[in-house]
């Protein structure tokens, strides 16, 4: 890893706007340079183990998230998507999707133990259910999710969802929500029966795609590429309230220690929600991040928010899509 700074961490000044006396004010504060020109997608905040999981390409890097130095890599990834960890068993779980496969891994050696074949095509993204030890993956190809014991690695179940899954989250009390981004809708799911319980209308979004969620007071965050974040009670899909945010954001995240939702923008942006009760919501801040930084990822304890982005070339690549330069791909890390 090359640093940006002799002195390990460059300290970067950004421009942000004013945030609401009640709440903390974010800033760039690190951008820390990985190698690797490959794309991009998910990244994982670990507090547990102080890593931060990578997924880039063909790989999963790992870094510390003391200092953001190196800490290792998982290879060989057709298509890296993701990472699930069942840190209760030790595992850790990459989404492939070009092999319609899960790689398990060890979370603490970071050892490759073996891959297990998706029920569906192009598995994406991926959680683990701690209560019922089982991994999801949401297959964008497949559109449907493949279930995993975790115990015995075997895939014990299929979900039909007749739609493009994008990201998941579960509630710790036995139900995973799924945004469906084709339908514009949120798919609810039994982890124990495997059956979708509910499908929710996300009315006034399109194309939903991250997606977070306050378990103590019932709250979903689901982002939409109309520049829009939905708040949807989660025990009835109620839409409690719509707010503005950037555009081609792929990403949302929220803090319960700090009542905040961070919504990642590819335009650039990272919009800063402020939940001031279960029934009113604000945008408190938006801070200026840089172009493509479009997936996100947060630290509990240290409530530093983390994401990815490259330089891009302004001639187009295969298929018009943006090429990106060379050695600049990097990490940017959002501190109080």
């Amino acid at each position: 890893m090359q640093l940006l700074a002799p002195a390990g961490i460059a300290l970067l000044a950004a421009c942000c706007s004013s945030a609401a006396a009640a709440t903390p004010a974010y800033r760039v504060a690190a951008e820390v340079a990985v190698p690797g020109d490959d794309g991009w997608d998910y990244l994982s905040a670990d507090s547990g183990s102080g890593h931060l999981f990578i997924a880039h390409g063909s790989k999963i890097q790992v870094l510390n998230l003391a200092d953001l130095t190196p800490a290792g890599e998982v290879t060989d990834i057709k298509g890296a998507h993701g990472v699930a960890l069942a840190t209760d068993l030790g595992h850790g779980y990459i989404s492939s999707g070009r092999s319609d496969s899960v790689v398990e891994f060890d979370v603490h050696t970071l050892a490759r133990l073996r891959e297990i074949a998706t029920s569906g095509g192009n598995p994406d993204a991926i959680l683990y259910d701690a209560a019922t030890h089982q991994v999801f993956t949401f297959n964008g190809r497949g559109r449907n999710a493949s279930v995993i014991d975790a115990r015995t690695d075997t895939v014990v179940a299929t979900i039909p969802l007749n739609a493009k899954p994008e990201f998941a989250v579960d509630d710790l009390d036995g139900r995973i929500y799924v945004n469906l981004e084709d339908t514009n809708s949120l798919a609810v799911i039994d982890a124990a029966t495997h059956a979708v319980v509910a499908t929710w209308k996300l009315t006034g979004c399109d194309e939903p795609s991250g997606l977070a969620i306050d378990r103590a007071h019932r709250r979903l965050f689901s982002v939409c590429s109309n520049q829009k974040l939905l708040v949807v009670d989660s025990t009835s899909g109620k839409i409690v309230t719509t707010l503005p945010i950037g555009a081609h954001v792929d990403g949302v995240a929220f803090d319960p220690g700090t009542q905040l939702a961070f919504a990642s923008g590819g335009d650039g942006t990272m919009t800063v929600v402020h939940e001031e009760t279960p029934q009113k919501f604000a945008v408190s801040q938006t801070v200026a991040t840089k172009t493509g930084a479009r997936t996100v990822t947060l630290d509990e304890t240290t409530h530093r928010v983390y994401t990815v982005t490259a330089k891009y070339d302004s001639k187009a690549g295969p298929g018009n899509r943006p090429q990106v330069v060379p050695r600049t791909f990097a990490v940017l890390m959002l501190d109080r």
